[in-house]
């Protein structure tokens, strides 16, 4: 095999690292498990991207067809010049060295830029607008991009930071809901299983390193056409984590399936990464498989006296010692040792004023306890042992088990008092309980079509939006793990209608949070809704086209109405948020947003330093999008709120003495090439800021799209 691909390196060098990329692919293949082909990474329109010389574009259908039309191949352009006042580009079609290229030339305005799998982009991010409502609150985001590119940029500003990820990716139904290479991926192509995972692992290989690796949790929905598959995949991508798939109704009517059980569920995976775990939240007796199961609605004392196998002295004898009780029976004055496997109980001498319990089973043999003699004594220090009342074999002891000491420790139950023998007396506060849920979920509120599709309505009448999630579904979601991190970083790379943030910004109302959402979706127009606009002669870059897609459309003003209170015309949200949280809408939300489109720069301009201004707000996500943002390249540096950039060396003394008197800067940019220049500025600066090096070519700093992400 190596010989043969050095043969073919000698004809094309391209063509043999891209055999040399598939053998590879093919040989780490696995011999149980999730297979499936690793298709070509998707090549990306890039619709409204001025065309430039050395662009890789495709030709836009002619305008009035239907479908896509025309010559897909990509091309590479030679030449731009002015022809009778149009802008003409010669082109070249991508071929084989050997092959002879043919050449074409054609209008800019019927091109599309391209981007494949490893051509290196330049991402900047421009502001569409922003609604500002919560004072000095840290910023929520909206990315207008192609997700996959929008990831790569995150890693630069959030590696390694993110606390929850939720994503609802597409379900793969057959029904050309999403696109793979430029095309809908329906039910008849015979790889849409192996692109929906060579899709979705790409994208999960990103999520797992922007996770905080210590703590932290991906929440994923899906249907069953491709749960299974999905799991194994997280299984694969996440191995050190723990995962659990949660059944959950979101349609109690059910969806019709000819032949066949009406649906009413989806699933959720949860992934836990690190040392994260579900927190016990408030909950009605909805949340309950079975309400009435007194072992989920009060506290659950356990015999300390073990039943069932391995009950006997002679299986544990190191569990076989006496408890001296006080004589009344009010308390346990002693835990003593075990007096070993073969010593006679009545050989050992109770303490003065107590009587000696141990553990006699019902008929009369000995038995052993459930815990250590030491683990014995902190749970009574804790009042988590209960004396009963002294019997012909002893006396009849309990405790709480370590889930139901946690629930104590946690305020699941809340302690009203003690009893004599100093045991804790906890109930649950209120008619809600903290709880954690049974992985069956059937709960009013994740209704997708009440309060999903009908709370859309609302905030944006006259819009629609296929299939949007429940708000208090996404939001009782993320409580489990966001509840106690008010600061909290949540992401969703697969925002549609912004649910996600919408949720997050409730959770913040709620008990006063500054978690922020970084929310990215792109500005695809639905496949029923491209027909009707090419019949009208538009085609994707156009202005009429782009405002029907789902970023503009949906997206924007849905979060802008839920901020404001205000819908898109104007007028007041009519209806009341519900559970937990009930208030008008229209009282909008005390939150600040900001709303940015991805843009692809020219390497010409960014190798001189000409983009800074596109840079500016991955530098200010990066210390956290709070307070001003530095929008232009100075001579000397600038400080803002949270973070400060040195443009200029020359004035390293003056920069560090205005980061030491900033006391809310966490972050400082040092734009340069110099490496004892940068380490000695980096000595000087506070230990509460974290340095952050910048190249003096912005090339260096954040080409993506290289195949490192």
């Amino acid at each position: 095999m190596s010989n043969l691909l050095r043969q073919v390196e000698q004809k094309d060098a391209q063509l043999a690292a891209d055999l040399a990329r598939e053998v590879k692919a093919l040989s780490e293949r696995r011999e149980f498990g999730l297979n499936f082909e690793r298709h070509t990474p998707e090549t990306v329109d890039l619709p409204g991207r001025p065309v430039r010389k050395g662009d890789k574009v495709r030709y836009l259908p002619e305008r009035g067809t239907i479908g896509k039309g025309g010559d897909q191949g990509i091309w590479r352009v030679i030449d731009i010049r002015r022809v009778d006042g149009d802008r003409i580009a010669s082109l070249r079609r991508q071929a084989a060295p050997e092959v002879e290229p043919e050449t074409a030339s054609r209008r800019v305005d019927d091109l599309v830029v391209v981007a494949e799998f490893r051509d290196p982009i330049y991402p900047g991010l421009v502001s569409t607008g922003k609604v500002e409502r919560g004072g000095n609150k840290p910023f929520h985001t909206v990315i207008n991009a192609e997700n996959f590119h929008a990831l790569q940029a995150l890693l630069y500003t959030h590696e390694g930071k993110v606390d929850a990820i939720y994503i609802d990716p597409p379900y793969n139904t057959g029904a050309r809901d999403w696109k793979y290479n430029n095309d809908y991926v329906d039910g008849e192509d015979i790889y849409r299983h192996s692109k929906w995972l060579a899709f979705m692992e790409r994208r999960l290989k990103m999520a797992k390193r922007l996770l905080n690796p210590d703590n932290s949790v991906l929440i994923v929905t899906i249907d069953e056409k491709e749960y299974l598959r999905l799991g194994l995949l997280l299984e694969q991508t996440f191995p050190e984590a723990r995962i659990q798939m949660v059944s959950a109704v979101i349609n109690p009517a059910g969806v019709t399936r000819p032949g066949a059980f009406a649906r009413t569920d989806e699933y959720i995976f949860f992934v836990f990464v690190g040392a994260s775990v579900a927190t016990p939240v408030p909950l009605g007796d909805e949340w309950r498989v079975n309400p009435d199961d007194k072992r989920t609605t009060r506290i659950l004392w356990s015999m300390l006296i073990r039943t069932g196998t391995n009950a006997r002295r002679i299986d544990r004898p190191n569990l076989f010692y006496p408890i001296f009780v006080a004589e009344d029976g009010g308390k346990v004055v002693s835990v003593g040792e075990p007096v070993g496997a073969h010593v006679g109980r009545s050989t050992v001498a109770a303490l003065p004023g107590t009587v000696a319990v141990w553990p006699i089973r019902q008929d009369g043999s000995e038995g052993n306890w459930q815990i250590s003699p030491d683990r014995l004594r902190q749970a009574y220090a804790a009042g988590f042992v209960r004396l009963g009342r002294f019997t012909a074999r002893g006396m009849a002891v309990s405790y709480l088990k370590a889930g139901e000491q946690r629930k104590v420790q946690d305020g699941t139950y809340v302690v009203t008092g003690h009893r004599p023998d100093g045991s804790v007396i906890a109930e649950n506060e209120g008619s809600q309980k903290r709880i954690i849920p049974t992985t069956a979920w059937r709960v009013g509120a994740h209704d997708a079509s009440r309060h999903g599709s009908n709370l859309l309505k609302q905030l944006i009448p006259d819009r629609k939006f296929p299939f949007p999630k429940s708000l208090y579904a996404v939001e009782d979601s993320l409580r489990f793990f966001v509840v106690d991190k008010r600061d909290a970083v949540i992401v969703d790379f697969f925002s549609g209608s912004g649910t996600t943030a919408h949720a997050v910004m409730r959770l913040n109302r709620q008990d006063g949070g500054r978690r922020q959402c970084i929310s990215i979706t792109n500005n695809e127009v639905s496949a029923d809704e491209q027909v009707g606009l090419r019949q009208q002669g538009l085609r994707p870059g156009d202005s009429k086209w782009e405002a029907l897609g789902i970023c503009d459309y949906i997206t924007k003003p849905r979060i802008e109405a839920a901020v404001t209170g205000l819908t898109p015309d104007g007028n007041r949200v009519e209806g009341d948020y519900r559970f937990i949280d009930e208030f008008p809408m229209a009282e909008g939300l005390e939150q600040n947003v900001e709303f940015f489109t991805m843009t692809y720069e020219a390497p010409r301009s960014v190798a001189h330093n000409r983009s800074f201004g596109a840079v500016a707000p991955l530098l200010w996500l990066k210390a956290g999008a709070h307070g001003r943002r530095i929008e232009a390249a100075v001579e000397d540096y600038d400080v803002a709120d949270t973070y400060a950039v040195l443009f200029d060396m020359d004035y390293a003394h003056d920069f560090v003495a205005a980061v030491d008197k900033s006391e809310s800067l966490r972050m400082a940019f040092i734009v340069t090439d110099d490496d004892r220049g940068y380490q000695m500025v980096c000595s000087e600066l506070p230990p509460r800021v974290e340095p952050v090096r910048l190249y003096e070519s912005y090339l260096t700093n954040f080409a993506i799209n290289t195949g490192r992400g």
